[in-house]
Order: C-alpha cells, then sequence, then structure tokens
C-alpha cells in the first residue's frame, strides 16, 4: 500500500476509531454485473437489499480515462445495507474504461471500493503526493466529481474511488441511504433523483 501514513480523508475525529486509517470509511462496494435488472432482482429478492435507484444512462461528464477523454454510456443502480452503499454497474458501450479492463481481465464481480469527501481538492492532492495515480475521472452533478486510482495490480476488486459528495449526488446518497431503513420489500427499482440541483 503507497502512503502508509496517510490522514483520513474524513477530518471528524469521533468517527476515527471506526475507519481506515488510510481514507475514511469505506461508504460504498461497487460490483461489475453483465446483466443489471437481474443482479438488481438478486440482491433484492434473494439478500433482501433495497430498494434500489436505477438510471439507465448515467450523467457522467468530463469523463477520462488514462487521461483521454471519452463518452460513455454505463447504468448504475444504488441501494443500501447498513451504512454500505451497494452499487451495481453495468457498461452499455465499448468505451474505455476500468470496467472494461476488469471484464476483459475475465472478472465480474467487486470492482472497487468509494470514500467519499466534501474536501475532493484537498484529499486528491493528498493521495496524488503519496504516490497514487489516477487512471479514470468524471463528474456526476454538480461538486461530484469521482476519481479511480490506478490500484487494481495489488489485488482484483481493490480499484479505490475518491467520491465527491458535496453537491446534489451526495443529497441522492443521503436519500438511498434513508429509503432502506425499514424498506418493507415493495417498489424494490426506483429512479434516481434529480441530480441538476
Amino acid at each position: 500500500m503507497v502512503g502508509a501514513r496517510a490522514t483520513s480523508c474524513n477530518r471528524n475525529s469521533k468517527e476515527n476509531k471506526d475507519m481506515s486509517r488510510f481514507f475514511g470509511e469505506i461508504r460504498q462496494a461497487g460490483y461489475v454485473v453483465p446483466d443489471i435488472e437481474a443482479a438488481m432482482a438478486h440482491w433484492s429478492g434473494v439478500l433482501g437489499v433495497g430498494p434500489f435507484f436505477y438510471a439507465e444512462r448515467v450523467p457522467i461528464v468530463n469523463y477520462t480515462y488514462r487521461g483521454e477523454p471519452h463518452e460513455v454510456h454505463n447504468s448504475v443502480a444504488l441501494a443500501n445495507s447498513g451504512p454500505l452503499q451497494i452499487e451495481l454497474i453495468q457498461t452499455r458501450s465499448d468505451t474505455p474504461s476500468m470496467y472494461r479492463d476488469f471484464i476483459r481481465a475475465g472478472n465480474w464481480g467487486l470492482q472497487h471500493v468509494a470514500y467519499w469527501t466534501e474536501r475532493y481538492d484537498d484529499d486528491l492532492a493528498r493521495l496524488t503526493a503519496q504516490g497514487f495515480v489516477p487512471a479514470m475521472s468524471g463528474e456526476v452533478g454538480a461538486r461530484g466529481r469521482f476519481i479511480y486510482f490506478d490500484t487494481e495490480k495489488h489485488h482484483s476488486g481493490t480499484v479505490i474511488e475518491l467520491s465527491e459528495v458535496a453537491g446534489p449526488k451526495g443529497e441522492m446518497f443521503r436519500h438511498i441511504r434513508e429509503a432502506a431503513q425499514g424498506w418493507d420489500g415493495r417498489d424494490p427499482v426506483r429512479p434516481f433523483p434529480n441530480l441538476t440541483g
């Protein structure tokens, strides 16, 4: 692991005992799947996780893969299991991405873990100074930037994402978490909330 002396992305000292000493809490586990509708049915119907908030095409802008801009078409479904967000991802195009790399290597399943921050610029500067190499990035809603680091070489399924939650995306994540609390199984698939606010 690069940067063994890194400080937490979340500066709240009350939560330090619960967090990774490098990044903060793992807030999301991201799974790349071949059939997102079947995956949502499995997670909600078999595992009892839901409801899922689904976007057939996530509104990603400013997307780059290894420094090159691309147009990307990914379907994503989000739900919470307790405090952990589950992300299901199906690629809908052959656009270069870390998801495509993962699939071409013969993998399905857990592809990344994500850490959330409201201090994206500070944390990104700190992590890159420690030697973490950005590989894929973009933005979902205002102040909703994300970046994936080239860490999968350490172990399949351990790509690290830093995700900004200072804008509407953060509010969406809160809404998804609250919807999962006491969920009774009804309406297991729901539309993504508006991210244009």
